[in-house]
């Protein structure tokens, strides 16, 4: 289908901005349902118009349940079986295959979508959806492409939507807790963090896979999208995209950015000066290797922590095969570390995390005896789509919006190019989006486009 693409913004008031307005007001008044009445406006209790872009594969039906509180108005999957499957539990939600096609016809009827694809179309949709003043839920990693992630960044920025990347664990209690500690200044300077994953998808696919023919109930042109054209697969849809290049992020953007959330909270994070490969194996031109690296940050402001700045910090992710390059800091043993897949190293103390961010421990285990929770900084939310759905009816920004989850995302793909030059320190120039000792490592900061699927930088 060949669409044109167009942007919408609306000086009246529509109902999205009627909700967000209204539910905003009646956190200081209560408003009775009968003054509305009649006005064709639906009152501040009113559930969200939601569209749901991707219903199906590796979490696309659970995101769907995750927001079925709400209206679920639209359906949209290039898989024609998630679409049906998922269309039997919400008979009233209309069916699209087309992203574009829901939200050309369906912009004005639309509050908010959700967006559960492959990795390489999320920029596409939440833009397009952004443009038309969708407020949007996109699923972690944010983008591919660190150049997505700015751009994402600023569109949320320009267009004033209501945004939040999934990353669950960033609403968790005990990501909170974590950064509380940090801050109390219990364990000293934050010097060094560790974190690492030894999973991964198309593990030794070292070449495209056979062609197989198309499914009937797939549109293959539509799931390639704005990536090169190539033949379809069963190893690639609808699970196993994440390892190849063309389309996923590898662990990296699966499970690091999950579990580097409380990292990116207490140290705040932004912009590193340079990011290094220091071990790689199993380099191929089809799907990620396994590797480790490490990402230098300088000092930074803080105004959780009463000096007001943070001290320069080395990074190290570990993926795949490249964990056994991992050692415990000197005075921890292996078994110490074990529970967790993050863990700070203090100049007093030291601290790890598990899961998303949903657990966290002194360590050794020994120094939890005598622990009492530092006094309470954060507020505590009140879930992660629950966080966006208040957002999107008024409430204040949902804690992982773009303007975070943006930086973020950009920051943690650098891992992503760096495995291509091992061994060489890289330094990165956030502001202009560059490394500037390295024209070679530009070419993997923007991605390539297919005809016709380009994206163009905008300014705010």
């Amino acid at each position: 289908m060949t669409m044109k693409r167009t942007t919408r913004r609306h000086t009246a008031t529509t109902r999205r901005r009627f909700l967000a307005t209204t539910a905003a007001f009646s956190a200081f008044s209560i408003v009775p349902r009968h003054v509305l009445a009649g006005s064709g406006k639906q009152t501040p209790s009113d559930k969200l118009n939601l569209g749901c872009v991707g219903v199906g594969g590796m979490q696309g039906a659970g995101d769907v349940r995750n927001v079925s509180r709400e209206n679920i108005y639209a359906l949209c999957d290039v898989d024609a079986n998630h679409l049906e499957k998922t269309a039997a539990n919400y008979p009233d939600a209309k069916r699209y295959r087309d992203f574009r096609e829901m939200l050309e016809k369906e912009h004005k009827n639309l509050d908010a979508i959700t967006v559960t694809i492959p990795d390489h179309m999320h920029a596409t949709v939440s833009l397009w959806a952004m443009e038309r003043g969708i407020a949007v839920h996109c699923q972690k990693p944010l983008t591919q492409s660190v150049w997505e992630a700015r751009l994402l960044t600023k569109a949320a920025e320009k267009y004033n939507v209501v945004t939040q990347m999934g990353n669950q664990g960033y609403s968790s209690e005990a990501t909170r807790v974590a950064c509380e500690i940090i801050w109390s200044g219990d364990l000293g300077d934050i010097t060094e963090v560790h974190s690492m994953s030894g999973g991964g998808f198309s593990r030794g696919v070292t070449e495209w896979p056979p062609v197989e023919e198309v499914p009937k109930t797939l549109d293959w042109d539509l799931w390639t999208g704005r990536a090169a054209e190539h033949t379809y697969s069963s190893k690639i849809h609808p699970i196993h995209w994440r390892g190849f290049l063309e389309y996923g992020t590898q662990m990296i953007g699966d499970w690091g950015i999950h579990m580097l959330g409380p990292a990116n909270w207490a140290l705040q994070l932004g912009n590193p000066t340079s990011v290094e490969c220091t071990a790689v194996e199993g380099v191929n031109p089809v799907t990620y290797p396994s590797y480790a690296c490490k990402v230098e940050f300088p000092e930074r402001p803080n105004k959780y922590v009463p000096s007001g700045k943070m001290p320069p910090l080395t990074l190290y992710w570990y993926e795949g095969s490249a964990v056994k390059h991992f050692a415990p800091p000197d005075g921890l043993t292996r078994e110490d570390v074990k529970p967790f897949n993050e863990i700070f190293i203090g100049t007093k103390g030291h601290l790890g995390t598990g899961g998303r961010g949903e657990s966290y421990r002194l360590i050794p285990e020994s120094k939890m005896q005598d622990f009492e929770k530092p006094p309470q900084v954060l507020k505590r939310s009140p879930g992660h789509f629950q966080d966006w759905i208040q957002a999107c009816k008024g409430g204040e920004a949902a804690c992982s919006n773009f303007s975070i989850a943006g930086p973020y995302t950009e920051w943690m793909l650098l891992g992503a190019i760096s495995w291509r030059f091992p061994n060489e320190k890289l330094l990165w120039d956030g502001k202009n989006l560059r490394f500037t000792n390295n024209e070679k490592a530009n070419e993997f900061v923007k991605p390539r486009f297919r005809k016709g699927w380009e994206l163009n930088d905008i300014s705010v």
